[in-house]
C-alpha cells in the first residue's frame, strides 16, 4: 500500500519542519508527502526543499482558500492508494504508517480517524490543553476514546481516506467550518467504512495561548451548528452537554452573587467536577502543576465550546 500524506500549511514553516522531521523517521517508507501552502506570507518552500533527500516531497503554493480546499488540492495531486491528512502542528510517532496500514488491511477500512496525545516534552500548558481536548470530563469521549470505533467522526488534523472515497465523495465542501466532521458524516452515508484507529495517534503540539485556545473552542462549538446545515442529524444529545455546562457555570456565578439557595448544591457539584479533572489530569500527566492548569483549560474548553454552540444556534434561528 502506498500512502500520500497531505499537509496544508499557513504561515508555519518551523512547525512544518518538526512534522516533516518526524515523517522522515517512519519505520516504513511507502509514502509521498504533498505540502500545500495556502497563501502564506511566511512561506515553507525552503523547509520542504531541505527534506528532499529524506522524503518524496512535493511543494505546492496556492491562493488562500482555507484548509479544507487546500487538502482537496493535495488529494487531486496525490498518487497514493490511500491519503493521510495532517495539520502542520502535529508530530508523528515512528510507527504511525505501520499501525495505519495494519488497521486498514485487518479491518478493511475505507477511511479512518486517529486520536491525539501529548508527548513527554510538551510544556505544562500544552499538556493541559491536550487533557482538555481528550478527557472524559470534557468532550474527549467524542474525540478519540469511543467504545464503538464505527461511531467516530474523523478530524482533519489526523485522518485518512482511500483514493476511491475521495473520487466518489469529492472531498471537502467547506474550507474551514467543521469541514472534517461534515465529510466524515458524508463518507459514512455513502456506504464507506470509517472507524477510529486508536493506535494511529499523533502528538498534537498546540501552540495556543489560553485566549487563542478559548477562541478555538468557541469556533468548534459554532462549527457543529454549521455542519448541521449539511446534515440536520449531526447534532445529538452529547453535543448539547458543553452548552449545559456553560449555562450551569453562569447560573453558579449568579447564585453566588445574588445569594440564591441553589448556590451550595451547585458549588458541590462543580467542586466534584473540578476535583475529578484535577486528579485525572495529574494522574495522566504525572504533574501537579499540569493538573491545576488542566482545571483552567477544561473550564475554558467546555464553556467556550458551549457558548459558541449557543451563539451559532441563535444566529441560525434568527436568520431562518
Amino acid at each position: 500500500m502506498f500512502f500520500s500524506v497531505i499537509i496544508p500549511v499557513y504561515n508555519r514553516p518551523e512547525e512544518l519542519r518538526e512534522l516533516l522531521s518526524s515523517l522522515s523517521r517512519q519505520t516504513q517508507s511507502n509514502f509521498e508527502v504533498i505540502v500545500v501552502e495556502d497563501g502564506s506570507e511566511l512561506k515553507a518552500e525552503d523547509v520542504c526543499v531541505s527534506f528532499q533527500k529524506d522524503l518524496r516531497i512535493q511543494y505546492v503554493f496556492q491562493k488562500n482558500s482555507g484548509q479544507g480546499f487546500a487538502r482537496n488540492k493535495g488529494m487531486e495531486l496525490a498518487k497514493g492508494d490511500f491519503f493521510i491528512l495532517f495539520d502542520s502542528d502535529v508530530v508523528v510517532p515512528d510507527e504511525y504508517c505501520y499501525h495505519v496500514e495494519k488497521a486498514i488491511k485487518e479491518r478493511n477500512l475505507d477511511a479512518f480517524g486517529g486520536p491525539d496525545a501529548a508527548a513527554e516534552d510538551f510544556s505544562i500548558l500544552q499538556k493541559a490543553m491536550d487533557f482538555a481536548m481528550t478527557s472524559f470530563w470534557t468532550t474527549g469521549g467524542i474525540r478519540g476514546k469511543m467504545k464503538d470505533p464505527a461511531k467516530y467522526q474523523a478530524r482533519g488534523f489526523n485522518m485518512g481516506i482511500s483514493k476511491e472515497v475521495f473520487e466518489k465523495t469529492k472531498g471537502f465542501l467547506d474550507p474551514n467550518q467543521g469541514e472534517d466532521i461534515e465529510w466524515s458524516i458524508r463518507i459514512k452515508k455513502a456506504g464507506f467504512k470509517l472507524e477510529l484507529v486508536q493506535d494511529a495517534f499523533v502528538f498534537h503540539k498546540r501552540k495556543n495561548t489560553l485566549w487563542s485556545f478559548a477562541k478555538q473552542a468557541f469556533s468548534f462549538g459554532r462549527n457543529r451548528i454549521n455542519v448541521s446545515r449539511f446534515h440536520p442529524d449531526a447534532i445529538q444529545l452529547v453535543h448539547l452537554l458543553p452548552s449545559l455546562f456553560s449555562v450551569f457555570l453562569i447560573s453558579l456565578i449568579l447564585s453566588g452573587i445574588l445569594g440564591w439557595k441553589l448556590f451550595e448544591a451547585q458549588l458541590l457539584v462543580f467542586s466534584f467536577w473540578v476535583l475529578a479533572v484535577f486528579l485525572s489530569a495529574t494522574f495522566k500527566t504525572k504533574s501537579l502543576l499540569a493538573g491545576f492548569v488542566s482545571i483552567v483549560t477544561s473550564i475554558l474548553q467546555l464553556s467556550t465550546y458551549g457558548m459558541g454552540f449557543i451563539w451559532e444556534l441563535l444566529v441560525k434561528t434568527f436568520k431562518a
